[in-house]
């Protein structure tokens, strides 16, 4: 068969030098290890294999051929609407196509409307079977196995050469992804991993990736993608170690404070880890995971500034991912504590996320029970910087209100300068000053945003859930973000179909069983 693979990185094309030098050197680099793997074992499987990833530089058709048998998309739930335009397209033309990502993971019914199969997980067996004609069209469909074998990075590498390179050449910025575990030990409610077991992948094959790399492209970035890298922390760094120190590759990582503690940072300087970013999440929750134990608000702050700045002795860069607007932020006291964490650490990037209830996590739950989904919200909404819930202490004006005050203090130009004094490699600097852009275009969009909430009563009863209609608003911006193929996602079918919510006792069975295991 002539499969196509197409990993969606944004849902619209890029404008203006800005932002294609912010998604050429950045969100180009955002390319996931599955849809890669996907296309690896349909090439291993006997079948001609396209592959592409899109992140605004062109027509997202003219990425593939046109005369494809199947096109297999990979989405996030930002994208899902571009996919379900594309999926159109190439139905129209007798094309079959699938879904698969964290968009299907969430909300599969919802992507039977628009898709010939819908893959929650998926492995080598499991896509032959699609492509054998042994599942059903309209099928939601799962491996049903633990995935316990990736294709390497020397498999992988004509994927890689298309999606983190260019004209064939690794970028300043470039990133090879990689595994080392799936899944993750910790239940925050917000988190589509909260019911997954953390598995570290076999340690023969993490090594020889990375002699692969460090053979052959010793000065280009790892980055893994692990929800929680070296939960297994001795074992995961030992593996790194055994590469000689003189072409190991520099690698970034996402873990959680509780994992980077101070008697362990002298091994991320060993293993040449150049990048971390630990969820801080809530000034107030999820502290177990930031390291702060019983700590709340100030106390929190204090004890996370602390364990950062340690971690800046032994990694140059950092990021801090916080989460505002979750029920127990309230008042001033978030604000205030999270401007203040960006004005005394120049060195750490924030990021200050909006919640999303996406399917299958407990926080969907509870906000679906309690009617607190804006029903008919698009999916394509559901990330910075739209508000797709009621919250329970902000109305929608004072949030985004919150939101501008603190994205000013990131994107202040004093705070920029403060940036590029600090003793960061030169690339880290660059990206930084390619960050502060596009926080700043982000910037525009919360403000617009209130602008309009401000200026339209129907914006503001629909975000405080008295009216049900989506508001025009919304429909103009989503027309704008597809543009051409706009017409291909029509306004009535942009109303979501919502998963119905897990039993709350079911929830609190695989918490309780997950936090046994682990």
């Amino acid at each position: 068969m002539r499969v196509g693979v197409l990993d969606l990185l944004s849902d619209s094309a890029m404008g203006g030098w800005a932002s294609r030098f912010y998604g050429l050197y950045f969100r180009k680099q955002f390319m996931a290890v599955t849809p890669q793997a996907v296309s690896v074992w349909c090439r291993a499987l006997g079948h001609e294999v396209h592959y592409a990833t899109y992140w605004g530089q062109a027509d997202p058709l003219a990425l593939l051929p046109a005369d494809l048998d199947i096109v297999f998309f990979g989405s996030y739930t930002q994208s899902s609407a571009l996919a379900c335009a594309l999926s159109a397209a190439y139905r129209g033309r007798g094309v079959l196509t699938a879904i698969g990502g964290p968009h299907s993971r969430s909300f599969p019914t919802d992507c039977q409307r628009f898709f010939d199969f819908v893959i929650r997980d998926c492995d080598k067996t499991l896509i032959d079977d699609i492509l054998s004609g042994r599942v059903a069209r309209g099928a939601i469909v799962s491996s049903g196995r633990p995935l316990e074998e990736f294709p390497s990075i020397e498999e992988r590498m004509p994927e890689i050469r298309i999606a983190a390179f260019h004209k064939g050449k690794p970028l300043l910025t470039s990133m090879v992804p990689i595994l080392s575990s799936i899944g993750c030990p910790y239940t925050c409610s917000f988190c589509v991993d909260w019911n997954s077991n953390y598995v570290a992948l076999p340690a023969d094959k993490l090594q020889a990736d990375l002699e692969y790399m460090s053979r052959h492209y010793p000065k280009v970035f790892i980055a893994y993608h692990d929800p929680n890298f070296a939960v297994r922390y001795d074992e995961t760094m030992d593996v790194i170690a055994r590469i000689p120190k003189e072409r190991r590759n520099a690698y970034l990582m996402e873990s959680s404070l509780s994992i980077l503690k101070d008697d362990r940072l002298g091994r991320l300087t060993e293993t040449n880890c150049v990048y971390v970013a630990p969820g801080i999440e809530s000034w107030i929750d999820y502290s177990n995971k930031a390291a702060a134990g019983a700590k709340r608000g100030r106390d929190k702050l204090e004890r996370v500034i602390a364990q950062l700045t340690q971690i800046t002795q032994h990694v140059a860069g950092i990021q801090a991912n916080f989460l505002f607007g979750g029920d127990s932020d309230a008042g001033r006291e978030p604000v205030e504590l999270t401007k203040e964490f960006i004005a005394r650490l120049p060195q750490v990037w924030p990021t200050i996320n909006i919640p999303s209830p996406f399917g299958g996590t407990p926080l969907y739950d509870q906000l679906y029970r309690e009617g607190r989904i804006l029903a008919e919200m698009p999916f394509a909404f559901y990330y910075n910087p739209y508000l797709a819930i009621t919250l329970k202490n902000y109305d929608a004006l004072t949030y985004y209100d919150h939101l501008i005050e603190m994205h000013e203090v990131v994107t202040s130009n004093a705070m920029l300068a403060r940036r590029l004094r600090t003793r960061t490699p030169a690339t880290l600097r660059f990206v930084h000053a390619l960050r502060t852009l596009a926080t700043r275009a982000e910037l525009g969009d919360f403000r617009r945003l209130r602008a309009q909430l401000a200026s339209d009563p129907q914006m503001r009863a629909f975000h405080d859930g008295s009216r049900r209609a989506l508001p025009e608003y919304y429909h103009r911006q989503l027309d704008k973000r597809l543009g051409r193929f706009a017409e291909l996602f029509p306004r009535e079918q942009r109303i979501p179909l919502l998963e119905p919510p897990a039993p709350a006792a079911d929830v609190a069975r695989k918490r309780a069983l997950k936090t046994a295991a682990e």
